[in-house]
């Protein structure tokens, strides 16, 4: 059964950085395209960053740009996205995803709260 796991998230103060951490399991994702989505409540679901089966391609939001960093681990069924400077507006549930042809999953996401 395939399952994508989230860590990492948290409470964070504005000018703070967190580290996003994506395990995927259930079977071989070096294929597979790896992103970073947010959903901040009551809003749609946002696409932040996104990066290529080899790692040879990034993806970034306007929004993150320049802030955020989205990286596949040596293990290649890991990925992370490492988030700097955070703002109020960046609060949002993170949710990470796997794709290759139509082949499509979601984990189920971890907070992040930007707050003083």
């Amino acid at each position: 059964q395939v399952q994508l796991v989230e860590s990492g998230g948290g409470l964070v103060q504005p000018g703070g950085s967190l580290t996003l951490s994506c395990a995927a399991a259930g079977r071989t994702f070096s294929r597979y395209a790896r992103g970073w989505a947010r959903q901040p409540p009551g809003q749609e679901r946002e696409l932040v960053a996104s990066i290529t089966w080899n790692g040879g391609n990034t993806y970034y939001a306007d929004s993150v740009k320049g802030r955020f960093t989205i990286s596949r681990g040596y293990d290649k069924n890991l990925v992370h996205l490492q988030m700097n400077s955070l703002k109020v507006e960046d609060t949002a549930l993170y949710l990470c995803n796997a794709n290759w042809r139509w082949y499509d999953y979601w984990g189920q996401g971890t907070q992040v709260t930007v707050s003083s």
